[in-house]
């Protein structure tokens, strides 16, 4: 298949819904929302929706009628960026090849466009969905699905074990633990989401767990690696941070080759988890294949 084409027009999808659910500048709080689109819509490949869609479409799905609940994933992950970038965090000036939201709208502004997207975002994933037979129940589940993937135990907790550890000597277990939950839990919700959309039995539910797990893992080492031996410009944003905060990383513990050899398996063990499944969860299988050879 052409996973290229494939993520460009699942791109556009998911761009213009985002657009079209997005609140539009105007009005007393004019600058604020300019904050929030700022960074939304300052580009990207929008991997985590696009995962969301691509497994519903793996169970035989459409996944159109639910573009809203893939599209908070973006307000949420984009909501994450603009706080990692802050001063009191990695303290970046660029992200995706522009400025950073706190450069351009003031530190303040920049943390209040985060909590609003991150707010808006589920005000996205509860409103009724009454046109595509969604049960309640099982939005219901989609809702505490992400609330856990981006809380204390997901995302935010490990943004606050990743400042901690910064200048320290952790353990591997730490450091996995770590990324599972500060870039894994987000990636294996949305593939969960898209399960839940697409109705996924037990058993599938568990595989298509096994490779966002897989996948959230092999987007980490490939981060790792791409912050070693990337460039600005393929980036779109500083590269040798991680070695700057002093902050433990795969190929810190094993060296570069090593690291790109566990990304591979990795990537392998997500392919594998799909055994199961035919030809409609081929563009799974490629993304896992893309996240390896990324080159941002």
């Amino acid at each position: 298949m052409d996973l290229k084409a494939y993520l460009e027009k699942k791109r556009i999808q998911v761009e213009e819904a985002l657009e079209s659910f997005m609140l539009q500048p105007e009005g007393l709080l004019d600058h604020h929302v300019k904050a929030m689109r700022y960074s939304l819509f300052a580009g990207g490949k929008r991997i985590r929706p696009v995962l969301c869609l691509a497994v519903s479409e793996a169970l035989h799905v459409d996944p159109s009628p639910y573009l809203r609940l893939a599209c908070s994933l973006e307000c949420i992950h984009t909501y994450s960026l603009i706080h990692d970038d802050l001063p009191a965090m990695d303290n970046d000036d660029l992200r995706r090849g522009k400025p950073t939201n706190h450069k351009v709208f003031g530190e303040a502004e920049a943390i209040l466009a985060g909590d609003s997207l991150l707010t808006y975002a589920f005000e996205l994933l509860s409103a009724p969905i009454l046109t595509c037979g969604l049960k309640s129940e099982d939005q219901l589940r989609i809702v505490s699905i992400i609330a856990r993937a981006i809380g204390p135990l997901g995302m935010v907790g490990g943004q606050s074990l990743d400042i901690k550890s910064e200048g320290q000597k952790i353990s591997f277990e730490t450091l996995q633990y770590l990324h599972s939950c500060k870039t894994g839990a987000l990636i294996t919700a949305a593939v969960q989401t898209g399960a839940v959309i697409g109705n996924a039995t037990d058993e599938q539910f568990a595989a298509l767990t096994t490779y966002g797990k897989q996948i959230g893992l092999a987007f980490q080492i490939v981060d790792d690696l791409l912050n070693v031996e990337g460039t600005a410009e393929q980036l779109g944003k500083a590269v040798g941070s991680d070695a700057k905060l002093d902050k433990a990383t795969y190929p810190s513990f094993f060296g570069v080759e090593k690291t790109r050899e566990m990304a591979k398996a990795a990537v392998e063990g997500a392919i594998d988890s799909l055994i199961n499944f035919d030809n409609q969860a081929d563009p799974l299988r490629e993304l896992a294949r893309y996240i390896y050879y990324r080159k941002r």
